[in-house]
């Protein structure tokens, strides 16, 4: 198991920009798969973007290609995600998961650590 930690959300204008951090806890961190996932009001979880534990390989959802990038630092064991030209239906809950693999999946019941989550509010 490993604990997750996101900070980062906040209220931007559309336009702007924000980094999400995921602190983990544990000594393994480097052996898990990341996602970052998003829930919006009476929407479901949905995955925004994945990194495998190595950073060789990297997801995006179509609706966030070209403005967010993922990455990690296992020295530091933390997840980011960089948000830029935010818009207003970026606006969610972001939520950090953990997979214990080599390689990311895109569905949220793959994942078995989370963390609570971090409020993004983007204004138009």
């Amino acid at each position: 198991q490993v604990q997750l930690v996101e900070s980062g959300g906040g209220l931007v204008q559309a336009g702007g920009s924000l980094r999400l951090s995921c602190a983990a806890s544990g000594r393994t961190f480097n052996n898990y798969a990341m996602g970052w996932f998003r829930q919006a009001p009476g929407k479901e979880r949905d995955i925004v973007a994945a990194i495998s534990r190595n950073s060789d390989f990297t997801y995006y959802a179509d609706s966030v290609k070209g403005r967010f990038t993922i990455s990690r630092d296992n020295a530091k064991i933390t997840v980011y995600l960089q948000m830029n030209n935010l818009k207003p239906e970026d606006t969610a809950v972001y939520y950090c998961a953990a997979r214990a693999t080599t390689f990311y999946r895109t569905a949220a019941e793959d994942y078995d650590n989370w963390g609570q989550g971090t409020q993004v509010t983007v204004s138009s």
